[in-house]
């Protein structure tokens, strides 16, 4: 009798998950917190907005405890049910997606508690705080937290294994951010979200709590294909018997790894910031009204693996000369972000990190060299006197001319990049290479990818930094050249 009331209920229940989507999805602006912008950010920056909610009405601010520098951990909580779920993000300091999400979903449900029947929810917004003061993974003492389960030699880990023990969470949110490279198994498309129900054995095995989990993703991927098609990935369920989800598996917390990869033109990872709180609040529904129990395992199963095959940049079919010889090549290329001093911004710098047969491999951008000759830049003749002079330049002529960088005599140190489609030389750092030298190869692995291709002796495409750079202008993405 109770399973055919169920299957009575399912259209109901999917009905009003669709509604509830939807709802979520078209009020989102109106709930995303304005006052974080970016990823990078610190414990000072987000602590008055964790006191403030924590003197919203039905919200409970408590002080867990402190890093290893002395600031402070905090919990938010809300709901008065008897089951418990917890949240906790920015374990490793320089993951803060789910943060800036976190954020978001207390503005929501100081208007919505009404989701929450049966629950008690609890966010850890910053477990590293020390970590995100210098946006590195790592705590203060160089420790990864999330390979210190077991022996809890850092504040920050047994702050997370008193909160789990004292509330004995029924479910537990672990929210890391991974690599953008990561891309959805056998496709094109990025991992945007990969979702894990951790292993709690070597083995692997199954649990009523591991399956949980599982029909929990399920429910979620459902709600992220809406916005994100096939960009969701499945992550290793490999057993770290150090690492915290597989733990709290193996501890009796049905316990979900959320981890936020990239997306087209977003790198500040706004766009996955939406997606972590549709789909965080999705799952905090469906546990609360029981409709995840209504998925399957079989779904889970079917989300394609984690692949790692993406690149910024692909170029492809690239015929480049060597010591007499022509060879013809795949590039892949990537953006490395360099921070400045205070760990607040950054620039980025083209790296050529495979070169050869990449047809196995994907990039957020394709660039199709076939039919084009490779052409190695010239640095404009002219030494500029000053970075002032340098403002005066027609860069997009300068390009058409066969010049990928110019080179100036008196260049302030603090000036690290240029947001021009162009290279600029320090000549207080030039190399004179020594005699019988053997000249190197015009595309070399691990260094920056600055070239020219050209058809019928007219430049197509200056590629700087590893950024292409469309000579007619149609099409330009190129975010800064680099200071050598």
């Amino acid at each position: 009798m109770t399973k055919y009331l169920l299957l009575l209920l399912l259209p109901l229940i999917t009905y009003g998950q669709e509604n509830f989507d939807q709802v979520l999805n078209d009020q989102y602006d109106r709930f995303r917190e304005q006052g974080i912008e970016s990823r990078r950010f610190k414990h000072q920056d987000i602590q008055p907005l964790i006191e403030s909610i924590g003197k919203e009405d039905g919200f409970t601010l408590t002080t867990l405890g402190n890093s290893i520098q002395g600031r402070s951990i905090s919990m938010i909580s809300v709901g008065t049910g008897d089951v418990d779920v917890l949240l906790w993000s920015q374990m490793h300091g320089d993951e803060s997606t789910a943060t800036m999400a976190m954020f978001d979903i207390f503005n929501y449900l100081k208007e919505n508690k009404d989701i929450l029947q049966g629950l008690r929810v609890h966010f850890i917004p910053m477990l590293n705080p020390d970590g995100a003061e210098l946006f590195q993974r790592r705590n203060a003492i160089g420790i990864d937290i999330n390979r210190d389960a077991l022996r809890l030699q850092s504040p920050e880990s047994r702050i997370l294994k008193a909160a789990r023990d004292s509330l004995q969470a029924d479910f537990g949110f672990n929210l890391h951010d991974q690599s953008r490279y990561y891309n959805a198994e056998k496709t094109s498309k990025p991992a945007t979200l990969s979702f894990l129900a951790p292993a709690f054995n070597f083995e692997k095995d199954m649990s009523e709590k591991r399956e949980s989990a599982m029909k929990i993703i399920a429910m979620m991927n459902e709600v992220v294909q809406k916005h994100a098609n096939g960009q969701v990935g499945r992550y290793s369920d490999a057993f770290e018997p150090r690492a915290f989800g597989d733990n709290m598996q193996k501890w009796g917390t049905s316990t979900i790894l959320i981890e936020s990869g990239g997306h087209p033109e977003d790198r500040e990872k706004q766009f996955i910031r939406k997606l972590n709180y549709l789909s965080i609040l999705t799952a905090i529904k469906g546990i609360s009204d029981q409709s995840f129990k209504a998925k399957t395992t079989k779904a889970y199963w079917d989300i394609p693996r984690n692949d790692r095959k993406l690149f910024d940049l692909k170029i492809e079919n690239l015929t480049f000369p060597y010591l007499g010889a022509s060879y013809k090549v795949d590039l892949g290329i990537i953006y490395d972000e360099i921070e400045n001093n205070s760990h607040s911004d950054f620039y980025l710098v083209g790296k050529i990190v495979d070169i050869g047969d990449l047809s196995t491999h994907y990039g957020y951008e394709t660039l199709s060299a076939e039919g084009l000759t490779f052409k190695t830049g010239e640095t404009y003749p002219t030494i500029l006197s000053s970075f002032e002079e340098f403002r005066e330049l027609d860069i997009p002529q300068l390009l058409r001319s066969g010049y990928t960088s110019v080179s100036i005599s008196d260049l302030p140190t603090e000036i690290k990049f240029v947001t021009d489609p162009i290279n600029v030389v320090d000549i207080k750092k030039i190399r004179i290479p020594r005699n019988n030298e053997m000249p190197t190869s015009p595309v070399n692995f691990g260094k920056n990818p600055t070239f020219l291709l050209m058809k019928n002796d007219q430049v197509v495409y200056a590629v700087v930094n590893g950024f292409v750079y469309r000579i007619d202008g149609a099409v330009n993405g190129v975010k800064n050249g680099l200071v050598e």
